[in-house]
């Protein structure tokens, strides 16, 4: 199943998940490059909520550029399969190896505005995240090390604690949704 078809089929959680997989839709009819940063405007990222096998704690990294403990993930660059794109990010800011998607079905969907910053010294304007999240499993007690060019600390923390710790307010709303997600996940 292509990407397309992929969040086409999936089904959203919550209101907010099916207005924005609709803008994703359109955005998708619109322009070909979605899956490049070339693309200035919006572009395809793929995001990992990393719990451990009891599904109790996630793995959160502490991100350099909005200073917050966030998720693991990063941009499509041109990989139209997300999961692996998901995959990829969670070993190497993590320093994991030993990572299992739940399921390779999508988790979740969202629209994430990104204010305008430098990275590596270059002004990046502000612009939408078209993300997919996919849900992975991983041993918490498997020797993490940080990516110290995107992040500084990695640390499992219990549910209510990452979105505690999480200092962005968007980004505390989709992470209190992949948790409540979490709860009722079969």
């Amino acid at each position: 199943m292509n990407l397309r078809e992929q969040i086409s089929h999936y089904i959203p959680y919550t209101t907010q998940e099916t207005k924005e997989q609709e803008v994703i839709l359109k955005y998708m009819d619109t322009f070909d490059n979605l899956l490049a940063r070339e693309n200035e405007s919006a572009h395809f990222t793929a995001s990992a909520w990393v719990v451990n096998p009891e599904r109790t704690k996630v793995l959160m990294a502490y991100h350099n550029i909005y200073q917050s403990w966030s998720w693991v993930g990063g941009h499509a660059d041109g990989d139209p399969d997300l999961l692996q794109v998901a995959l990829k990010e969670t070993k190497e800011e993590t320093g994991l190896t030993t990572i299992s998607p739940v399921t390779e079905n999508i988790y979740s969907v969202e629209i994430l505005g990104v204010p305008g910053h430098l990275k590596k010294g270059i002004p990046i304007a502000t612009h939408l995240h078209l993300n997919v999240t996919y849900l992975i499993e991983a041993n918490e007690e498997e020797k993490t090390t940080v990516k110290e060019d995107e992040n500084s600390a990695i640390k499992w923390m219990e549910l209510e604690e990452a979105i505690e710790a999480c200092t962005e307010p968007d980004m505390k709303v989709v992470y209190r949704k992949l948790n409540d997600k979490l709860k009722n996940y079969k």
